[in-house]
């Protein structure tokens, strides 16, 4: 079940709303220096938006499976799409769910959503980006799915050279243009709201240059045949020795792709990656027939992580690169987003990802307002350009103009002209609101006094989202309890009502600019205030109604839900502060920490007991006393509507209960201010780096190796490539590590690192939060394990190494910091051992431990 104000429009309503002629929408076209403009005022244009997939292959499948309507999950969807200010949409259409062995246009249910969401679109007034073809499979992340299609028949890097596979290309997408919407009552190829079409996603061309062009040149003669008048574009970011191909064609624009921290991590990356989205080069911008071609970005993401900072970053760069279509990859159905099985590398939905989602509209605003070829400062003066700011340190994206204050985490900025505001976009704190829930908002000046505020529920995430999906595994839990709110603006004042536009119920109690709410949608009217017009919940509104609303239902919670990291090392000699993070059904009586060093057989048994410091935030204080020994091991057990359950084991019962014996603790090294901070080990169950290599077809493999049974395992890596240019890397998180150790790292003045290998010279390093690298060289010898001593003082700032490696590959491998910024051990984040010499085919290093001391 999804909460839903209105319900979807019937295909007679569309069919009203469309009845226009197509003449009166402007449309676009490209002139002859690769702009595109608009028909009717000449002006540039310029689109945001994102990719979205509900009619096709696995989110088709998953909302099956779940048993949900597939065009109300499409109605709820647009509307949030559009909700973040996006006016633009691409798909890559599964042409194997649509089209037969011959190349035959089938019409199915799949057509028939793809229509009926191009007219949602529409409705909204968004404009649509069709790739016809992605000549591959419809599974992932599952099997595919045989249907007989052409696709299915040819290799993706045959279907370009095989006169038969192109004979069908032909025809399938000459009847997919010619295709009419019933809901709209458009051919494709005479929509209005159709920019154009790329011929196929992400081509394979492996043969000739020439092979190619005669590919490009079938496909846009089909195209014209079946009387297309719109843009066309090709792919120009994979196969670059083809490029030439596409710049000599008689296509109109070009598109691209960036995922600047490679994909399928399998985790969530952490650091500072605003250096890798510092700039976006193009090497064949020199290329003849390029200047005259429009840009396009057809899929872009920051994978796996949860940041909101790198949107905007990414839009900015993108502008200054001279694009005018931005469509990120994927936005996640809402219905299924709690899973994140669609694409277990993106996620980005406005209800489960809500600090994303809000960057992702202030990067809609930059995409808009930013001109086209702008050039700024290298990063870090590129953090704040135009209306925008950005902080990877507080995880903040911001816009701050005259009349749009959006947010993406807490800020204490000031709107610049709080008087003129118009728009109000956040999630958490500002000046402006004060707000203890986790979901996003957003607040709209209807007239003078008179503001529409819309909230989504709060989202708590219980597993990390980008480790392996399945659809019994939430990810993200949605709860709806009331939260406090207070706006601050002055065209309100601190005198007030709160409507809920949902019901007949009276206005919410105001206590000087004060109310609890819970999620939906509110009209807050200055006191005294007589409105211009009647406003209600059918009343027209930004291309909708004003009492729209869609969010998923509340998560079941059959137990308490529970979420705490333990730190991998405590320092003693000072109290130590845990937090962790609680989502119940119902406000638990009491929450208690306990260590392992309780009995049922004790009648003194100390206890600890959390704090609750916001929605669902808890924390509490250990005192020195118990931090003793080398190890603390510790449960937490929640106490509500009677009952009682225990964490980690997430189980009913308590630890001094007579017949409850505990299966799991958290647990933490204890570690004198003193000692020597472990960064790294030299043996475990798993190597404790990430392994990475330049070129990608060099690479290293990891075994655990140990010389005799009186001397301590190793892990020891063998170097695999055939380019003797290769480097290899060896980077790790530490940032958990430093941030408990604070007197440590104070002390701290040497980077001490064990190594053997015949790898040559090593840079040994570290990484700080400002994505800056700071690295030393040293020399391993074959026959010893030694210790290498690194004064930090000596440490040089060096280029930053992007790894993973960036899509496309024609992108750059380093940043080469422009500004100087001086080394802080107190910002450090990540540690790195890199080769710096060619290194032999069979080459190998051991890293032992490493340290700081």
């Amino acid at each position: 079940m999804r909460v839903s104000i209105l319900c979807s429009c019937a295909i007679l309503a569309f069919l009203s709303a469309f009845s226009q002629s197509p003449k009166d929408v402007p449309t676009i076209y490209v002139d002859k220096q690769g702009v595109m403009r608009w028909s009717d005022s000449k002006q540039e244009a310029s689109f945001y938006g994102a990719n979205y997939t509900v009619p096709f292959a696995h989110a088709f499948r998953a909302l099956s499976y779940k048993g949900v309507n597939h065009k109300e999950a499409i109605d709820r969807d647009v509307y949030h799409l559009a909700r973040l200010g996006f006016n633009a949409y691409r798909i890559h259409i599964w042409d194997v769910e649509l089209a037969d062995a011959e190349g035959n246009l089938t019409p199915n249910e799949h057509l028939d959503l793809l229509d009926y969401l191009f007219a949602k679109l529409q409705e909204k007034g968004m404009r649509i980006l069709i790739t016809t073809m992605t000549n591959f499979g419809n599974g992932y992340p599952e099997r595919n799915q045989q249907t007989g299609a052409f696709s299915y028949l040819y290799d993706k890097c045959a279907v370009h050279a095989d006169p038969k596979a192109i004979e069908a290309q032909k025809r399938y997408v000459a009847q997919l243009l010619q295709h009419v919407n019933p809901y709209t009552g458009y051919a494709y190829q005479d929509d209005p709201y159709v920019i154009g079409f790329e011929i196929n996603n992400e081509p394979c061309h492996s043969g000739e240059v020439k092979t190619t062009a005669n590919y490009i040149k079938q496909m846009l003669a089909a195209m014209k045949k079946a009387g297309n008048k719109k843009p066309v574009f090709y792919n120009v970011s994979h196969n670059m020795e083809h490029v030439s191909a596409s710049f000599d064609a008689d296509i109109q624009g070009t598109t691209y792709q960036w995922y600047p921290m490679g994909l399928v991590a399998g985790h969530t990356r952490r650091g500072n990656f605003l250096p890798y989205v510092d700039d976006y080069v193009i090497p064949f911008s020199k290329e003849k027939g390029f200047a005259n071609k429009a840009r396009a970005v057809y899929e872009y993401d920051p994978a796996d992580n949860l940041y909101s900072v790198m949107h905007p970053a990414m839009s900015r760069t993108f502008r200054s690169a001279g694009f005018q279509w931005i469509t990120q990859f994927a936005y996640d159905p809402m219905d299924i987003a709690a899973y994140n099985t669609e694409y277990q590398t993106h996620y980005l939905n406005l209800a489960y990802t809500p600090a994303k989602a809000v960057s992702m509209m202030i990067a809609a605003e930059v995409a808009y307002t930013i001109p086209r070829n702008q050039r700024f400062p290298a990063y870090p003066q590129d953090t704040i350009f135009g209306d925008f700011m950005l902080s990877y340190t507080q995880d903040l994206a911001l816009m701050n103009s005259p009349e749009k204050y959006y947010y993406s985490n807490d800020t204490e900025v000031k709107p610049v002209e709080a008087t003129r505001l118009q728009h109000i976009a956040g999630h958490g704190s500002s000046p402006v609101v004060l707000y203890s829930g986790t979901g996003a908002y957003f607040l709209d000046r209807l007239e003078d006094g008179l503001w529409r505020l819309e909230l989504m529920p709060d989202v708590l995430q219980q597993h990390d989202p980008f480790a392996k999906p399945s659809l019994t595994r939430e990810v993200m839990l949605i709860m709806y309890g009331e939260q406090d709110m207070r706006v601050e603006l002055p065209d309100l004042g601190t005198q007030f009502t709160v409507q809920p536009m949902d019901s007949a119920t009276t206005n919410l109690r105001v206590d000087g600019a004060n109310f609890t709410v819970r999620p939906g949608v509110y009209l807050l009217k200055r006191a005294n205030l007589s409105a211009r017009k009647s406003w209600t919940a059918q009343t027209p509104w930004n291309q909708g109604k004003l009492g729209e609303f869609y969010a998923p239902a509340a998560s079941t919670l059959h137990t308490p839900v529970l979420t705490h990291t333990a730190a991998p090392v405590l320092e003693k000699g000072e109290a130590q502060r845990l937090t962790f993070k609680l989502m119940a059904a119902q406000k638990p009586d009491s929450v208690i920490l306990q260590t392992d060093n309780i009995s049922f057989w004790k009648d003194d048994n100390a206890y600890f007991k959390l704090q609750q410091l916001g929605a669902y935030d808890y924390s509490v204080e250990l005192p020195t006393d118990l931090l003793q020994g080398d190890v603390l091991r510790y449960t937490v057990t929640v106490f509500a509507d009677g009952k009682r359950y225990t964490y980690p084991d997430n189980r009913p019962g308590e630890p001094l209960a007579w017949d409850y014996e505990v299966s799991q603790y958290w647990s933490s090294k204890l570690a004198d201010s003193t000692q020597p901070i472990l960064l790294a080990y030299g043996a475990g169950k798993d190597s404790p780096f990430a392994m990475y290599a330049i070129p990608e077809t060099a690479y290293s493999t990891a075994k655990l190796s140990q010389a005799s049974y009186v001397e301590p395992a190793q892990w020891t890596y063998a170097l695999h490539g055939k380019d003797t240019a290769a480097r290899y890397f060896w980077k790790k998180d530490i940032a958990d590590v430093l941030l408990n150790r604070p007197k440590g790292l104070k002390q701290a003045d040497t980077l001490c690192v064990q190594l053997q290998g015949t790898t040559g010279a090593l840079a040994v390093g570290l990484l700080t939060n400002s994505g800056y690298t700071y690295c030393s060289t040293v020399q391993p010898t074959k026959d010893k394990l030694g210790v290498f001593r690194i004064a930090l003082a000596d440490l040089k700032l060096v280029p930053t190494t992007l790894l993973p490696a960036p899509f496309p590959s024609f992108l750059p491998r380093y940043f080469h910091p422009q500004v100087d910024i001086p080394f802080r051990k107190d910002a450090l984040e990540q540690l790195l051992i890199a080769t710096t010499e060619p290194s032999s085919q069979g080459a190998s290093l051991t890293i032992g431990a490493v340290w700081l001391e």
